[in-house]
């Protein structure tokens, strides 16, 4: 009897110990937790404000790199109409205020493994700022349009909330601040475009390039 017991004991170590090489054949073990994970995206972005309390729209475009879901850094471009009425500056309407502005995009990210996120993004660039009338003729172009346009330099910081649909797509929403340097225009009736702003935006792209993976299957060879 006590020899059976030791027969027994033996055979299953056998077994165990068979078990584990065979698996360790089949698979490997790893963990990339630590990995980083890269990304990159185009979005669009929309957003309401108002420069000296009139409404002002703006349209933007951006291209950003992402780094472990954790800071973006790219380039941003945008558009911006206000709707300021000024008389007297063309003959044939009032004039309204616009400017062209981009640079270098750059956003931390908080709670990133998280479905929402928050995020600070900023906008460190410049551009130029000037009036602009839907009806005008190309005599009143071509006598406005160097006295009316000025160029500036733009800080743009914010606060986002991110919601990440899947690793492909990607809303924000969230309110900005601009800042920018004094523009001489004429008349001088506006000499910055600073204000806030409020809007939403889409990213499309691929925020996860891999996928974190703790045991690969090893083909078989025949």
């Amino acid at each position: 009897m006590k020899y059976a017991k030791i027969i027994v004991l033996f055979t299953l170590t056998g077994c165990i110990w068979q078990s584990i090489a065979q698996e360790s054949k089949d698979y490997i073990e790893f963990n990339d937790r630590k990995n980083i994970v890269h990304g990159f995206y185009l979005g669009i972005h929309t957003s309401y404000g108002n420069i000296e309390n009139k409404d002002t729209y703006i349209m933007a475009l951006k291209v950003a790199y992402v780094a472990n879901r954790q800071f973006e850094i790219g380039f941003t471009a945008k558009a911006l109409y206000s709707e300021q009425n000024l008389p007297g500056i063309f003959l044939s309407n009032e004039a309204d205020l616009g400017a062209l502005y981009g640079g270098l995009h750059l956003e931390p990210i908080l709670f990133s493994k998280a479905k929402i996120n928050l995020s600070f993004p900023i906008l460190i660039g410049g551009g130029a700022a000037g009036y602009i009338n839907d009806d005008w003729s190309d005599d009143e172009f071509e006598q406005n349009r160097d006295k009316d346009w000025d160029a500036i330099f733009v800080v743009e910081p914010g606060i986002n909330v991110l919601y990440n649909i899947s690793r492909y797509v990607q809303l924000e929403t969230g309110m900005k601040y601009r800042f920018s340097s004094k523009v001489d225009l004429s008349p001088d009736d506006i000499t910055r475009i600073n204000g806030f702003s409020f809007g939403f935006g889409l990213k499309v792209g691929i925020f996860n390039l891999g996928k974190n993976r703790y045991k690969k299957s090893i083909p078989n060879e025949e």
